[in-house]
């Protein structure tokens, strides 16, 4: 799972990156040529609905999803286990009610042959393809997220469940971000400079 992160991931930035190039060109086009590319705006609605339901499935993955966590690690192991099987469950439900509402408005576009209202009159199936296969990937990820938790409930394996789909303590948020300053620091050992 943390190989499809990672490509999910660049997906995202790559995305993010050609729009920040796409909107900077616009900017200067605009003030020094006095001229518009015509739908910097509209290609930046596309890619924050596509990069956002990457990022869904990446945040999943990495256990970035926001938990309230007042009082989750002064309970027992069992009621830990039971509201975090509970959540990965209610997540997995919301992904798979958003994959199938996106079908419901895919399914319209290409019934109606829709396109943008825009200059570019851009034909909708094309984005919103691409919008529902994001958001269908969260899905998936989310049901199988959710029946590894059921079978591991159902196990009794209530350690493994709460380290897999609790909420990340302090403690390993530090320990993440150590790793992750570690493995910079390799990097740039690894690549002197000239």
């Amino acid at each position: 799972m943390q190989t499809i992160a990672v490509i999910l991931a660049q997906m995202f930035g790559y995305m993010c990156l050609a729009l920040s190039f796409l909107v900077s060109a616009e900017t200067i086009m605009r003030k020094v040529f006095d001229m518009s590319l015509q739908g910097a705006d509209e290609l930046g609605g596309y890619t924050l609905a596509i990069s956002s339901s990457l990022a869904f499935s990446v945040a999943l993955i990495g256990r970035n999803h926001m938990r309230i966590d007042l009082v989750h690690f002064r309970l027992p192991a069992i009621a830990q286990a039971l509201l975090n099987w509970l959540a990965i469950v209610s997540i997995a439900a919301f992904a798979g009610l958003l994959s199938w509402t996106t079908y419901g408005i895919l399914a319209d576009t290409v019934a109606y042959h829709s396109t943008a209202p825009t200059p570019w009159a851009t034909p909708l199936v094309y984005p919103q393809s691409l919008w529902y296969m994001g958001l269908t990937i969260f899905a998936v990820v989310g049901i199988l997220f959710a029946l590894r938790a059921t079978l591991l409930l159902v196990q009794g394996k209530l350690i493994i469940l709460n380290h897999d789909f609790g909420p990340k303590a302090a403690k390993d948020e530090v320990a993440e971000e150590i790793e992750a300053a570690k493995s910079r620091v390799d990097h740039e050992v690894d690549q002197p400079d000239d």
